[in-house]
């Protein structure tokens, strides 16, 4: 998947001198280095996003053994998730009056969605810490309320709601088995699933059901990225 690179002669997380820099505030950060911008496919929603001169790289840990580590995902527009959010826009009655998990929240599109469609509650699960610390902000910036938990919840027993919504978290295999793994779970308790996908290569396709269609933007740059189908999928039991 599309990574940021840096737009700096240094390696990520050092100066000129080659001595580590500590890693940047993330809200002081991005309220510095991102755009605040509405969405191509969802001028309803706005986001900090990602642009050439952001200087992503400043975000790598200059302790860790891998400095790319983890991916600045959430600083990009995902089809997953943007289609997900195209979809609880124009069909509020998905998840209007009902408690929502956004799994791997990333940038917080889906959970910001589901809120202003009318959900009871959004919650919103993301690991990296700057991506948490953008979800607050995209979450305040689009007059929202969204519970944010900084976890990987698939390792547990789902949270108690009525809907998981999962906007592209299938691009990779181990991902997609863990996810897959917790989404039964969540059937089993009764929970419904829907999945936000363009395609990608470990898709679930045997488990899903077409529920809607969308042109959206992909990863990439939120005004120059080139909208294509994406689509909306209930998960089913096997």
């Amino acid at each position: 998947m599309a990574q940021a690179s840096s737009t700096g002669a240094c390696p990520d997380g050092v100066d000129g001198a080659g001595t580590p820099q500590p890693r940047p505030d993330p809200v002081a950060f991005i309220r510095t280095n991102m755009r605040l911008a509405a969405v191509p496919s969802l001028p309803e929603i706005r986001l900090y996003t990602a642009h050439p001169a952001s200087g992503l790289w400043r975000l790598a840990d200059p302790e860790a053994e891998d400095s790319e580590a983890p991916p600045p995902y959430w600083a990009y527009l995902w089809a997953g998730g943007a289609v997900l959010a195209r979809h609880f826009v124009d069909r509020p009655e998905t998840v209007h009056g009902r408690s929502v998990l956004d799994l791997g929240a990333g940038s917080g599109i889906v959970g910001i969605a589901a809120a202003k469609a009318g959900a009871s509650r959004v919650i919103a699960a993301e690991v990296d810490p700057y991506g948490v610390a953008a979800l607050g902000l995209n979450a305040a910036a689009n007059d929202v309320a969204i519970t944010v938990i900084a976890d990987d919840l698939t390792a547990g027993p789902p949270p108690l709601v009525d809907l998981v919504a999962v906007g592209d978290l299938f691009y990779e295999r181990d991902l997609a088995q863990r996810v897959t793994a917790f989404l039964d779970h969540c059937l089993a308790a009764g929970i419904d699933v829907l999945i936000g996908d363009p395609g990608r290569a470990w898709l679930p396709h045997t488990r899903l059901r077409l529920v809607a269609e969308y042109a959206v933007p992909d990863v990439g740059e939120i005004n120059t990225a080139t909208p294509k189908p994406s689509s909306v999928f209930a998960f089913e039991r096997g």
